[in-house]
């Protein structure tokens, strides 16, 4: 304590013991009530990129899923590649002739390429539904035997299931092979892109199970020369196995990384 007029200046600014306590408790409270609104924010933003990374990823896959009905030719392309057979079954359970039926098959197919041609569409499914029926209407009206008209078929899907396993087994999925470019992606899946090599490799095991139950079924039908009973069947579990295929096929890739995009040079 001074004895000059007004004591000491430090003396009376200064404050009290329990207003310095309190003042550092504010500040103290303040720098913390701030440092985590900032790092609340900061949480939030990273939180939020993380989601519309999710959601981008999420998009992209489901994009790329979707293209599994376009590279098989839609709806479209497995009525021209179902409705000759059927029409061969019908023509002949109504004449019995072998030719008859052949040629109503074939005749069909031609005109699901000629309506194609018309719509300046792809005739890759309705071109390949032709050379499938001209070769068993072929072979059908060499040997005289109706259950020849299938036979290339099964014949075809037996091949086809095997090509399937062997590229799974040397880790080229035929699946991705086809998916590929019609993604976009070309096959900087097989490199680049190891979460959607799998994809591709479990969904053309998918195929080769569903796609194989059709010769396990119709093979012992085609040898008891049962005509009526393998063109039925071939046409029931024509349409829906390919279509459980393609929806396994979805289901996979739905939840596969995205495609990474290849760089293609102009």
């Amino acid at each position: 304590m001074t004895n000059l007029p007004g004591g000491d200046p430090a003396a009376r600014t200064a404050p009290r013991d329990g207003a310095l306590d309190g003042y550092l408790d504010h500040t103290l409270t303040e720098a913390v009530v701030t440092s985590a609104a900032e790092e609340w924010d900061s949480a939030e933003a990273d939180r939020k990129a993380e989601a519309d990374r999710r959601a981008a990823q999420e998009a992209a896959s489901k994009e790329a899923a979707d293209t599994v009905l376009k590279a098989f030719g839609g709806v479209r392309g497995m009525v021209d590649m179902t409705l000759p057979g059927l029409v061969f079954i019908l023509t002949f359970n109504i004449t019995h002739q072998v030719p008859a039926a052949a040629w109503a098959a074939l005749g069909l197919s031609a005109v699901f390429v000629v309506v194609r041609l018309v719509r300046r569409e792809t005739i890759q499914h309705a071109f390949s539904g032709v050379f499938g029926v001209a070769i068993g209407a072929w072979i059908a009206m060499k040997t005289g035997k109706a259950e020849d008209f299938y036979l290339p078929g099964l014949l075809y899907n037996v091949g086809y299931c095997l090509a399937l396993a062997v590229s799974a087994l040397v880790r080229w999925p035929l699946v991705g092979l086809m998916l590929g470019p019609v993604t976009g992606e070309m096959f900087t899946w097989r490199t680049q892109n190891p979460g959607r090599l799998a994809a591709y490799t479990k969904a053309t095991w998918a195929w080769v199970v569903i796609m194989g139950i059709k010769p396990v079924i119709l093979f012992p039908l085609y040898f008891t020369h049962n005509t009526s009973l393998l063109g039925w069947l071939k046409t029931a579990l024509g349409i829906p196995a390919l279509v459980l295929a393609m929806y396994v096929t979805w289901r996979i890739l739905v939840k596969a990384p995205p495609p990474i995009k290849a760089e293609v040079e102009d």
